[in-house]
């Protein structure tokens, strides 16, 4: 198992055990957007948890290391990836900006929060992927104000194909410490759900409209 599966690994079990993540599988949520899910996520419970919160830092500081070893900034979506991003700039000693989802409507109408120096090398945190469709812009934002993002970094992923076609078509690295296959496999070995169960989980990542019809 490489170093990554078995973060992805450590994360699920984490996420999993302070309930940031809820399977039910037969009992299923419905998302602001409509969408009809077995599965939910609130990683901003992992604030709460220095321990877990300290393991998601330590893991998204090693990515950069590895993948974006000449990063300069650490970015953060308003509002769930600000304290991850404050937390990872700090173990990287790297200056921290903040992106919100628009320009504000009064004072200096910023966008982005912090100083980004033009052609700044930018990593952006992100809390979760789901459709990836806030991620992408905050890390096209970093772009559009002189800057270069190089990536976005996630806690987590549904794993969605809407979301994966989006980075591509932009040509936006993406990688996350965990994501739902690995979930799903936790899950299993800790006895969170029912084997009978996986299949009807995994249909549902392959087309979450048809999922409950």
């Amino acid at each position: 198992m490489s170093k990554l599966d078995q973060l992805a690994g450590q994360v699920a079990e984490a996420l999993l055990k302070i309930e940031a993540v809820a399977l039910r599988p037969e009992q299923p949520f419905t998302w602001t957007s409509g969408i009809i899910s077995p599965i939910y996520c609130d990683n901003r419970l992992t604030m709460s948890f220095p321990e877990i919160r300290n393991l998601i830092a330590e893991g998204f500081a090693a990515l950069v290391r590895e993948l974006h070893p000449d990063a300069e900034v650490i970015a953060g979506t308003a509002t769930a990836g600000i304290p991850h991003a404050a937390w990872v700039a700090d173990k990287l000693n790297l200056p921290m900006i903040y992106i919100r989802d628009k320009a504000k409507g009064h004072g200096k109408q910023n966008q982005i929060e912090g100083i980004l120096k033009p052609g700044a090398k930018t990593v952006v945190i992100e809390d979760l992927i789901s459709t990836g469709g806030s991620s992408l812009k905050a890390a096209l934002a970093v772009n559009e104000a002189g800057g270069h993002a190089l990536g976005v970094l996630a806690i987590f992923t549904y794993q969605l194909e809407q979301a994966e076609a989006a980075f591509r078509e932009r040509n936006m690295p993406l990688h996350t410490l965990s994501n739902y296959s690995a979930l799903i496999e936790t899950a299993v070995k800790l006895g969170r759900i029912r084997e009978q169960d996986v299949e009807l989980l995994q249909s549902w990542r392959k087309d979450p409209l048809a999922f409950g019809k």
